[in-house]
């Protein structure tokens, strides 16, 4: 079962497993640090499920369950962390609409299990809707199932951390992604990747992706700010 997992968690390491975990059981996931971005990304991208922190910055966790249960979406479902243990918190959030609730520390096996069982019983997720896991954009598709991608229907053979920074970047054509954000999607494929090293990536996967590398219209460079795929790019 594929979804798009949005996860809304402050602590930036904490973030990051939580991603890299997920991208392991096949899925795309976007992250956030605060209530408001969740709140946009959300809105935006129509997520299967959301991992929400009780203690986010700017709009705390109850707020923005509160505003998901009030949207155009009311049925998205949502797993809640806190390190908040109380039983006065978790009635909170079981009330305001979360799903399940996870109290730090947790182990992400756990975490995983717990999203697992959540989709199947919401219904959401490819593999549930019966629905396409793969992502399209700007006439590539990448598919973080099968770990294939396509450029105008041929294959792309693409190293783990090539695939992982162009199923970012698909999951949200046109977003800018910094230098510092695509070095988190290697993270766990290329050990030795630095900041610098992700140009070489860019590099490489414009020869795979673009007639032209040197003039590139789907890749392409956002100047003084870092990279985007463009997804009108058929």
């Amino acid at each position: 079962m594929c979804a798009h997992v949005l996860v809304a968690e402050d602590d930036e390491k904490q973030a990051e497993l939580i991603r890299r975990s997920l991208l392991a059981e096949g899925h795309t996931a976007t992250v956030v640090h605060d209530g408001a971005a969740a709140l946009d990304a959300a809105r935006r991208l129509g997520p299967d499920l959301v991992v929400l922190d009780l203690m986010l910055p700017v709009v705390d966790g109850f707020g923005v369950c509160r505003v998901l249960r009030d949207g155009d979406d009311p049925g998205i479902p949502v797993v809640m962390l806190t390190a908040r243990s109380s039983e006065d918190d978790v009635l909170l959030g079981l009330e305001l609409g979360a799903d399940d609730y996870l109290t730090k520390p947790y182990s992400p096996r756990e975490l995983m299990a717990r999203i697992r069982t959540v989709l199947r019983r919401s219904g959401r997720g490819a593999g549930a809707r019966g629905g396409d896991p793969v992502v399209r954009a700007a006439g590539i598709s990448v598919d973080p199932v099968r770990h294939e991608v396509r450029c105008a229907g041929e294959p792309v053979d693409c190293t783990p951390a090539e695939f992982q920074i162009l199923l970012a970047m698909a999951g949200e054509p046109d977003r800018v992604f910094t230098r510092r954000q695509l070095l988190q999607c290697t993270r766990g494929f290329d050990r030795a990747s630095t900041e610098r090293a992700v140009d070489v990536h860019i590099m490489n996967l414009r020869r795979k992706i673009e007639a032209d590398p040197r003039r590139p219209v789907r890749l392409v460079t956002v100047f003084g700010v870092g990279y985007k795929l463009n997804g009108g790019r058929a």
